[in-house]
């Protein structure tokens, strides 16, 4: 997962590592964000978090196998640097995080009790090098759960101007770098064609409705989504063009002050186990 040249890698990485991206992700955590998986975690269990990023969401883990181990792998050493610091003040021993790639995993076969990932099979194009990498690496009878982006189920409420028009072009953008905007509602079907068995699905929303979350969805879109940056290069690649955005801005400070509003990102979840 380090070089986009290569056929076995994630290209650039479609969120890029930005200070808004880092707020988002502080946001997760296991309780919100793994709750499909919880229930089947024990104490003493060894549990990988492949696409860990800062550690959020496995820190969670990591505590609920103590005395267990988790061992968190991502391909970016300033998001792993995070996650071992928020370890190291936590006091969460129990947490070893590597820089490294999912499809070539530094550890032996039928080592892991449970492998975990969040918002990570989205942006790898081979889905499958991953899924046979993490099965590699998972004991028989061992867990793989997944929750992935559902890029068309996701929505901003009220629809004021061309608000619909924001997750549509983040479906594009996450295709251009060859991901898959819709991959929550792919995971069963890949993980059957991974040779994972016992397979169950589900569905849930992230939602932002209470006023500090509208707040900060207004703020994440704004200094995310429409910055320069990006704008630019959606211009450049046909998804949008300078009028749209100027309206899109526009329309997001009418939501944001609407006493109705509403937004979400639509999420997909799978659990099974390896035969």
């Amino acid at each position: 997962m380090t070089d986009a040249n290569n056929e076995n890698s994630t290209p650039d990485y479609t969120m890029g590592y930005t200070h808004e991206l880092v707020q988002l992700l502080e946001r997760r955590g296991a309780e919100t964000h793994a709750a499909h998986l919880l229930p089947h975690l024990k104490p003493g269990m060894r549990i990988l978090d492949f696409g860990c990023g800062p550690g959020t969401i496995a820190l969670g883990l990591a505590k609920a196998v103590e005395p267990g181990e988790l061992h968190g792998i991502d391909m970016e050493e300033s998001q792993v640097e995070v996650a071992r610091a928020a370890a190291a003040a936590g006091g969460h021993r129990n947490a070893t995080f590597h820089v490294g790639d999912v499809t070539a995993l530094p550890f032996e076969n039928d080592s892991f009790d449970v492998a975990h990932c969040s918002a990570v099979l989205t942006h790898v194009p081979d889905t499958q090098a991953v899924l046979a990498e993490v099965r590699r690496v998972l004991k028989p009878g061992g867990i793989i759960s997944c929750r992935e982006f559902i890029a068309d189920s996701s929505f901003f409420e009220p629809e004021l101007g061309n608000l619909n028009r924001v997750y549509p072009i983040f479906r594009d953008r996450i295709q251009t770098n060859s991901g898959h905007p819709q991959m929550g509602i792919e995971l069963k079907g890949a993980f059957v064609e991974a040779g994972f068995s016992d397979v169950h699905a589900s569905a849930s929303f992230e939602t932002f409705g209470d006023s500090s979350d509208v707040e900060f969805w207004h703020g994440y879109i704004m200094n995310y989504f429409l910055s320069p940056t990006e704008v630019q290069a959606d211009i450049t690649q046909g998804r949008s063009t300078q009028k749209a955005a100027d309206e899109m801005r526009r329309s997001l400070g009418d939501w944001k002050n609407h006493p109705g509003a509403f937004a979400s990102m639509a999420w997909g979840e799978a659990i099974a186990r390896k035969p």
